[in-house]
């Protein structure tokens, strides 16, 4: 290849770079083919404004103290006013630098030579964005800063549920100590039954002693019961801003179950959650990125001037006649970087496929999310119902057992098994209420629902 077909090729591939524009991305495009209906049916009211659905005006308030003094969404706020302040400094370079350096010298002692010199200096340059490198690099930066604020909306959203579950887990902690509680006086109950026909000589110590041991597992898990109160509260209070003491205020019932929702499309998830967002923006930033390092490779007009006077009179360095100035226009063009701009652009083509990749891993993960959570309310409600149908069944066998008990017709081992099917019925049901309750919050998680608190 001749010199000169070497040259026209070379101006031809600068052309090209130039005046390639970022790429045109859509995120539902971008992201993996979506179907068109959730595989489980819903139907409902609208998923949006999900914190009113609870009516639980305990829950809001929780909730509001939370978006405003939780640390963690505070410096997720403070990160947007550093992504925007990194915009603004990545697109300074398209603007004329200017800087003024005045100055005073002296020199006096055993010489012979003495002088007071004051000067003022000036230096300004401007490098012509002829091909949009630096708007390219700021377009980056401006879409990390939309990635950034996208992820500030999924902190506060993630933070509400948070909130939201860990106020619910508190309810039934209390709950539970409250079932724990009746259990213990129901067996200190039996206790004084039993100690009493043993008194009678009706029964044997090996009765006494069974009925004993119970009554301290039960103490025992009512002891438990109330530590997990405290520690759910001091983990709440942490979420609200506050000191964590083991106070917080809190409804003494579980709200009912909102009806079922429409999750709208699922195309639509892809416009609608925080992350999504964010990690579609950090593609469009990596786009940007190549593009500016692609630019690189341009020749750079810059233009420079610089002057200034110095004399030992301090009124003369403001006179404009004793000043002197240049003006240069200088062309760089890289020939030899080592490969550097090269690598540099082999690098960026490679976080763009990362990004992109980020970006699909991300969407999948939230299809999964909203299809596992809809499918689980089904199985979730079917377990509740069968376990509202075993405190009912729990309830009438332990009043049978104490009356079969009293009449000798049962042994005190299933007089004791009565009582601890029945706490263990009470306590798995209303832990399956709260469960179906966080269900519910993880799928207002995953549709990317609203938060809000504020009327």
């Amino acid at each position: 290849m001749s010199f000169r077909l070497k040259i026209s090729h070379y101006c031809i591939c600068l052309f090209l770079i130039a005046c390639s524009p970022l790429p045109e991305r859509d995120g539902k495009v971008t992201s993996l083919t979506s179907p068109a209906q959730w595989q489980t049916p819903i139907v409902g009211n609208h998923f949006d404004h999900w914190l009113s659905t609870f009516s639980d005006p305990i829950l809001k308030t929780c909730v509001q103290s939370a978006l405003k003094n939780n640390y963690d969404l505070k410096a997720a706020a403070a990160r947007i006013k550093v992504a925007n302040e990194l915009v603004n400094i990545t697109g300074s370079g398209r603007w004329p630098q200017l800087s003024f350096a005045p100055g005073y010298l002296t020199n006096s002692g055993a010489t012979s030579i003495s002088y007071d010199v004051f000067e003022a200096f000036f230096n300004l340059s401007w490098e012509v964005d002829l091909w949009n490198r630096i708007r390219a690099a700021q377009h980056s930066t401006q879409q990390e800063a939309y990635a950034v604020d996208a992820d500030f909306h999924a902190a506060q959203l993630s933070l509400a549920a948070r909130t939201t579950q860990n106020y619910f887990e508190l309810i039934e902690a209390h709950l539970q100590v409250k079932v724990a509680e009746q259990s213990v006086k129901d067996r200190r109950a039996i206790s004084e039954l039993v100690r009493g026909r043993f008194n009678l000589g009706l029964t044997g110590g090996l009765d006494l002693r069974l009925v004993l041991t119970d009554l301290a597992n039960a103490e025992a898990r009512l002891a438990e019961n109330r530590n997990q109160v405290q520690i759910i509260s001091r983990r709440l209070n942490v979420l609200l801003g506050q000191y964590p003491d083991d106070q917080v205020l809190h409804s003494d019932h579980l709200p009912t179950l909102p009806e079922t929702l429409d999750a709208g499309l699922p195309s639509e998830l892809l416009t609608r959650r925080p992350d999504l967002l964010a990690a579609f923006a950090r593609v469009r930033s990596a786009d940007a990125s190549l593009v500016s390092s692609q630019r690189a490779l341009l020749p750079r007009l810059t233009l420079t001037a610089n002057g200034g006077t110095a004399s030992s009179a301090l009124v003369d360095i403001i006179n404009p006649q004793a000043a002197a100035w240049n003006l240069t226009a200088g062309l760089l063009q890289p020939i030899l970087t080592g490969d550097r701009l090269r690598s540099d652009i082999r690098m960026h083509k490679d976080l763009v496929e990362q990004a992109i990749n980020n970006y699909h891993s991300t969407s999948l993960n939230a299809f999964r999310e909203v299809e596992q959570t809809l499918a689980s309310e089904q199985w979730l409600r079917i377990q509740e119902r069968a376990l509202t149908e075993a405190v009912a069944q729990t309830q009438e066998s332990r009043k049978l057992a104490v009356y079969s008990y009293r009449q000798g017709l049962i042994q005190i081992l299933t007089l004791l098994d009565s009582y601890r099917s029945a706490l263990d019925a009470q306590s798995a049901h209303l832990a399956m209420q709260r469960q179906l309750l966080n269900n519910r919050i993880n799928l207002y998680l995953a549709l990317g629902g609203s938060v809000n608190v504020i009327d």
